[in-house]
């Protein structure tokens, strides 16, 4: 091991000690021992005092704590002649490393400044982690890059992070190279950067890197199950981002040659990249720097360096040994999942089509095989070449497969992924499904050369990329021609409506056989959905007819059939093979399953779910709650904090986490009464659910109900709960107790 990389690593840590302390001293002079310091929205307090010390910071004095921890780890600052053979004095200074960082940026929150300011986004809520983690686990995010520094020029920068999203890898950036980082080189270049589009500015200092790191800590807590509180939960934790969070760290622009003002900003990022290694997640550099090769914590290198910048993404690839699926369609603009959530603002859009402007559809049939000429595009309208900039056209995109294999039940799922694959593409902006899309094609992908046609390339290229084992033939017919389209357009809705009433009657009574889900094992070991025809799984993205689908494609994938066999409990939902198959599947964690309740052995989550469930006693009854809300509910604890009490693979009474088509089934918590204990929900989830929901109600002789469903308008504590629903006379006032 390097004498130089460990010599600075300690005396970085001793320095972030340092401005730790200080920090420490500033917060309790201004505002007291007493004064709250938290993270907004998470319940894992502040996440790396929680899991590396057992320890829930609530106080600003509670800190004085974690810093003497960070003390005893720093031992003295190793002389120039003084050969270390091991990585142990470096790795513990790694970890005073983090407790101090966590330390100066939690008390950033209290006594300033703002780490949240301008491009700057600062701490990520469990909200967004819950969100991103679908994509970890179903292998669109196939691992996270965190970036300090910045490279030589603007246009490598673009570079860098558009290679990074055409591989569809997470980028976390912190810190600067002489006081400039890569994500202001981003801004300049008018790069949008946020959560949806996979990067995300941390801050400027090389103290928000913590905020990569809390994140991993808090993946494991949150989708591994491990309940953090002594030395041997820290050591899981990290094994498990080790094996299980694909991560690196790329050191850019960081000069060793530079005069003694600089060199503490570098001795820390050496100390953060300690901190890093601890993880498991190895170093590579643009620049020289001193190299630990040699395998110690990892069985891959920790530091390496000179990495040219046109080969560093695919040796930092190779070095983590993630698995990418560089996607090559033929259209003029890069494609990959890191593009999916971009926005096309109005002034860098050259024309848009449907939303509210104009009409628009999305249509996938299945046709007999000498109907469905393969690879063939048709552009029924003006192309765009015929367009007028700024203006809004009609859209409608036909697709129509053929295949031996491929069933009627299959349309809608794949429709369903056209959005996903549309929004894939660099510099274009499509929302919605059916007869509600809205899509922008960007001035840039203009420029670069994009066009309607592309769009009919994106769907060829990927519907027999991922379904090539149920499609054979592929063509696409896409109208912007708006006679054509409005005669097509009734005719769209008509088969959604028959499709809607085909999944809709559909009862897990019709049925033999349900289907598993253990996409999200990869990161909740324990935890398995089982869906049935009402009930999906609870991230919502997955019917029992997307399993069907997905079993045949993939007989070896996620999804499995599951015979239902001996029912034991008709009411409850519960099943011997079932329960079977759960124990086996679930590493012998869960045992019985019922698939009604909410009281009685109810299923896990893994953290992915859309909404939590949760008794309200005082009530009666049950609230629900979806990630989007982030106010407090009436059982005293924010989204953020229920989730910590449901997720990894956790079988909870009286909490379970559910899809939001979920809420409308016959068979929503039917044992409990189903949808008439439902007493408190948001505003906005109550809106968005309010047309599924009223049918159902109607057919359960309850139309009455749904207006006399609190949300944080009408009460946001039990009391004030309760006396809402005495007032509107909520019937699960009246019902059976649920204990």
């Amino acid at each position: 091991m390097s004498k130089i990389i460990a010599k600075a690593a300690i005396r970085g840590a001793h320095s972030l000690y340092k401005k730790a302390e200080e920090s420490l001293h500033k917060a309790l002079e201004l505002k007291g021992k007493d004064a709250e310091v938290t993270y907004p929205d998470t319940a894992y307090y502040l996440p790396i005092m929680l899991f590396l010390l057992g320890q829930r910071v609530v106080k600003v004095g509670d800190l004085v704590e974690s810093l003497a921890e960070a003390k005893k780890l720093l031992g003295p600052i190793p002389s120039d002649d003084l050969w270390l053979p091991y990585l142990g004095d470096t790795l513990n200074a790694g970890i005073a490393t983090l407790i101090s960082e966590e330390i100066i940026e939690s008390l950033k929150y209290v006594i300033g400044p703002n780490p949240v300011e301008g491009i700057w986004l600062g701490f990520t809520s469990d909200n967004i982690l819950r969100m991103q983690g679908i994509k970890l686990v179903d292998g669109r995010m196939p691992g996270f890059a965190a970036i300090a520094g910045c490279t030589k020029t603007n246009e490598e920068a673009v570079k860098l992070i558009r290679g990074l999203q055409e591989r569809s890898i997470l980028v976390f950036m912190a810190g600067n190279s002489s006081g400039r980082a890569i994500a202001e080189q981003l801004a300049e270049e008018n790069i949008e950067m946020n959560w949806d589009n996979f990067l995300v500015p941390y801050g400027k200092d090389i103290t928000a890197a913590i905020h990569a790191l809390n994140f991993a800590a808090r993946s494991a807590m949150t989708f591994g199950g491990i309940e953090p509180g002594d030395l041997k939960a820290a050591r899981q934790i990290l094994l498990y981002n080790k094996d299980r969070v694909y991560a690196f760290v790329m050191a850019l622009g960081t000069d060793t040659n530079v005069p003694d003002p600089e060199q503490l900003i570098i001795d820390e990022k050496y100390a953060t990249a300690a901190g890093a290694i601890n993880f498991g997640f190895p170093v590579i550099s643009d620049v020289t720097i001193p190299q630990i090769l040699p395998t110690g914590i990892c069985t891959y290198e920790h530091v390496i360096s000179g990495i040219k910048m046109d080969e560093i993404i695919s040796r930092a690839i190779e070095l983590r040994g993630l698995t990418i699926k560089l996607e090559k369609i033929p259209i003029p603009v890069p494609y990959g999942a890191g593009f999916e959530g971009e926005r096309v603002r109005k002034e860098n859009m050259y024309v848009q089509f449907g939303g509210k402007y104009t009409d628009g559809f999305e249509l996938l049939r299945m046709k007999a095989i000498d109907e469905v000429e393969d690879g063939k595009i048709d552009v029924i309208g003006p192309e765009i070449d015929d367009m007028k900039q700024g203006e809004a056209y009609p859209l409608g995109i036909v697709v129509e497969v053929a295949g031996r294999d491929f069933q009627e039940d299959f349309e809608s799922v794949l429709e369903r992924r056209i959005h996903e694959f549309i929004s894939c593409a660099n510099g274009i902006f499509h929302m919605g499904q059916r007869s509600i899309i809205w899509v922008r094609i960007s001035k840039d992908a203009r420029e670069k050369g994009f066009k309607v046609k592309d769009f009919g390339e994106i769907l060829l290229a990927k519907i027999h990329d991922e379904f090539s084992k149920i499609v054979d033939r592929v063509q696409v017919k896409i109208y912007t021609d708006e006679t054509k389209l409005k005669e097509l357009l009734d005719h769209a809705k008509n088969i959604y409506s028959h499709r809607d009433d085909k999944i809709g009657n559909m009862t897990d009574e019709d049925v033999d056989t349900f289907y598993s889900c253990t996409l999200c094992q990869s990161y909740a070991p324990d935890h398995v959905c089982i869906v049935t025809p009402q009930r999906l799984g609870l991230c919502g993205a997955y019917t029992w007819l997307d399993c069907k689908a997905s079993y045949q494609i993939n007989k070896h994938g996620p999804n499995e059939p599951v015979e239902k066999g001996e029912c034991i409990d008709p009411v409850k939902g519960q099943w011997r093979n079932i329960n079977e198959y759960v124990e086996v599947k679930s590493n012998g964690n869960l045992k019985i399953f019922n698939a009604y309740s909410i009281m009685e052995d109810p299923m896990t989550s893994c953290g992915c779910f859309e909404c939590i469930a949760a008794i309200v006693p005082e009530a009666n009854g049950i609230m629900i709650v979806d990630r989007d809300f982030t106010g407090m509910t009436p059982i005293g604890m924010k989204f953020s904090t229920l989730a910590g009490q449901v997720g990894g693979g956790m079988q909870t009474p009286g909490f379970t986490g559910i899809g939001k088509l979920y809420i409308s089934s016959p068979k929503f918590i039917s044992a409990e009464g189903g949808q008439k204990r439902i007493v408190w929900m948001p505003k906005q989830l109550k809106d968005e659910i309010k047309e599924r929901l009223m049918k159902q109600l109607e057919k359960a002789g309850l139309s009455d109900l749904f207006d006399k469903i609190a949300t944080e308008e009408n009460a946001e504590e039990p009391d004030a709960l309760v006396e809402y629903l005495q007032s509107v006379d909520h019937p699960a006032l009246k019902m059976d107790p649920l204990f």
